[in-house]
């Protein structure tokens, strides 16, 4: 490998290195010490107890202080909680009195990380996932200003509900209607209306007002989601790495991602807005209006604050401006979806709720990675699935797919990479023959790749052809709900969590790693084996060990899943490579019989041309120097 080649090399890895560097979850700022105590406590945060009153846990950002109200709303707060529960096939649902709101949202589907730990006999609040970060309050509240000045949120109020009983469970095909009312008086009053579904994630939430113009002021009240959704996955670093507040408006997505300490990000957004929803790792809540309006809009911020326990904590909010009419009798209808990110589900609905499923990017040119992702490699994954219920050897058989797609760029490549590979020895004469005179040696160089019809760059242009698609495949395996606790084999039990074999009692600098993965150890392994294939100049030699060790530290933090992938894509191509390697074909050094006619002859001219020129300027420029 010459020279020039061996740049192209360097160049792709730093990219790959730079890429997978700013997109690593960054190491917990805890210790190892402190790990056992923080899981237990984020198993207590996550897993709720039976109905009881909640406490809640204020995060340490300054917060205005909510004037009492008065009047029509003095006493709105003072009865006893009462919760209510609904079951349906894919969720349990808590609402509370105390604005009507949502306190809880279970996903039957869904487990919690630990709840393999649990005993048998655990009550199911423990083992499934819930949503909504009730610690802080209820969701889906009503905010609007008074005609005396007084800022009214329905989370403050106390509202009746209209059906009896305390425990509703809903049919597969069937459908539940529950409202709350506050009454300010006769036929004056506010209602929330919900209607959930048996076997549907997505529910109908609307907003009724009747006989209220004596006491909403202004031109618009606002729909509020305030917390964000709840944290549920074990690394809640590598959660927030995907957890944000995003806007659909004017066929674009618009995110806020507070992603530092102490980062307070937000977005006013007027017009027209198609949906906006909160979302971590695997789950989210959207809320979409059912007739967008002009004059509507929609505000997301999103603060970043510290917390004592994991370092810090990602808070997220929707306010969704909704023109209010005056009329007798107004009514507001939302889409609300809360459950799993699933592209399928999403799209289903019509509604472009699909544009918050993140499949990454490739240096933020989302159109190249995405496509690739929402039309090839999530259908053919799905597909295989149908077939194969292991996601362990559907990631196999994947990959070997996704190899032999691949396989004419590779075949070109490494092809190229051996013909460099048998020219190495003739052009190391040249650089001893010639040791003194540079000139001289890239001009014989350039002589050689025409002599033998090779362009120096073809082992380079297929790699970077194929980029995109492995930068795809990449985010892919990060954000697919497919394998979250999905099993495979042996030690790996978690294909969306590292295999972790073996916990050190520190952290390695700069990577800031303390557990040892399994898959990550084979994926670097076979990288070595990979470039002591391709690397045969001597002078050379460090990138056969330097490059597959900082690739093995980066993947220690990453999921089984996505490492799996990598690891097989590796032993194919060292399979591929070996047998090009020993087979007698096009690519053996033979010399071309009229070099200017041979494909990318023309190229090889050039340079030798450039070459040429570039030294008869230099010795022209020498002796202007010894006549002076």
């Amino acid at each position: 490998m010459d020279k020039q080649s061996t740049i192209g090399f360097v160049l792709i890895g730093l990219v790959l290195v730079i890429w997978f560097y700013m997109n690593a979850p960054e190491p917990q700022p805890i210790d190892n010490q402190k790990r056992n105590a923080d899981s237990t406590l984020v198993a207590k945060d996550t897993a709720v107890q039976s109905p009881q009153p909640i406490v809640k846990e204020t995060p340490e950002i300054e917060e205005p202080e909510t004037a009492a109200l008065t009047g029509v709303f003095a006493d709105a707060n003072n009865a006893a909680e009462e919760i209510i529960t609904i079951e349906s096939d894919v969720a349990i649902i808590e609402l509370t009195n105390k604005g009507g709101s949502l306190r809880r949202y279970f996903l039957k589907e869904y487990n919690t990380w630990y709840y393999k730990d649990l005993p048998e006999d655990a009550p199911w609040y423990k083992k499934y996932v819930q949503l909504i970060n009730s610690q802080l309050g209820s969701e889906l509240n009503i905010v609007f200003l008074t005609k005396d000045g007084q800022l009214v949120n329905t989370a403050d109020l106390t509202l009746e509900l209209e059906q009896e009983g305390y425990k509703f469970n809903i049919e597969t095909d069937d459908s539940l209607l529950l409202t709350y009312t506050y009454k300010f008086g006769p036929n004056k009053f506010i209602k929330k209306h919900y209607t959930f579904y048996g076997d549907k994630y997505a529910a109908e939430f609307e907003v009724e007002l009747n006989n209220v113009d004596d006491i909403i002021s202004g031109l618009s009240y606002d729909v509020m989601w305030d917390n964000g959704i709840n944290f549920v996955e074990q690394n809640s670093v590598d959660e927030a790495t995907y957890t944000n507040v995003s806007a659909y408006s004017g066929d674009e997505q618009v995110v806020i991602d507070a992603s530092s300490m102490g980062d307070k990000e937000s977005k006013d957004i007027n017009g027209v807005v198609d949906w906006a929803g909160v979302r971590n790792k695997y789950f989210t809540a959207i809320i979409s209006p059912d007739n967008p309006n002009s004059n509507g809009g929609v505000y997301l911020e999103g603060i970043n604050t510290p917390n004592k326990v994991y370092g810090e904590r990602e808070f997220y909010s929707i306010r969704y401006k909704v023109p209010y009419k005056g009329l007798n009798n107004q009514k507001d209808s939302f889409k609300l979806y809360i459950g799993p990110l699933v592209y399928k589900k999403l799209k289903s609905y019509d509604r472009n709720f699909q544009e918050i499923y993140d499949f990454g990017s490739f240096f933020g040119l989302k159109l190249i990675t995405r496509p690739i992702s929402e039309y090839i490699l999530l259908p053919l994954f799905t597909f295989l699935h149908r077939f194969i219920p292991n996601y362990g050897f559907v990631i196999i058989v994947f990959s070997i797919i996704i190899k032999i797609v691949l396989y004419p760029l590779t075949k070109q490549s490494y092809k190229s990479m051996k013909r460099m590979q048998l020219l190495q020895p003739k052009i190391a004469e040249l650089k001893e023959k010639y040791k003194d005179d540079q000139q001289k040696v890239q001009k014989e160089t350039m002589k050689l790749y025409s002599t033998y019809g090779i362009n120096p760059a073809g082992g380079c242009l297929p790699m970077l052809l194929q980029m995109p698609i492995l930068f795809a495949l990449f985010a892919f395996f990060r954000v697919t709900i497919q394998i979250r606790h999905e099993p495979f084999i042996w030690w790996i039990t978690d294909l969306s969590s590292p295999d972790v074999i073996y916990s050190l009692p520190f952290n390695i600098p700069l990577f800031g790693v303390d557990q040892i993965s399994g898959l990550a150890l084979l994926l670097g392994i076979t990288m070595f084996f990979q470039q002591k294939m391709s690397v045969r100049d001597p002078s050379q030699k460090a990138l056969v060990y330097v490059m597959p060790v900082m690739f093995t530290f980066m993947f220690m933090g990453f999921s089984s899943g996505l490492n799996l992938y990598y690891f097989l894509f590796n032993l194919l191509s060292i399979m591929q490579q070996y047998y090009i390697n020993n087979k007698k074909d096009d690519s053996e050094l033979v010399p071309v019989k009229d070099p200017k006619k041979k494909k990318g002859g023309g190229f090889m001219q050039r340079m030798m041309d450039a070459a040429e020129k570039q030294a008869q300027a230099q010795k022209q420029g020498a002796k202007k120097k010894k006549k002076f």
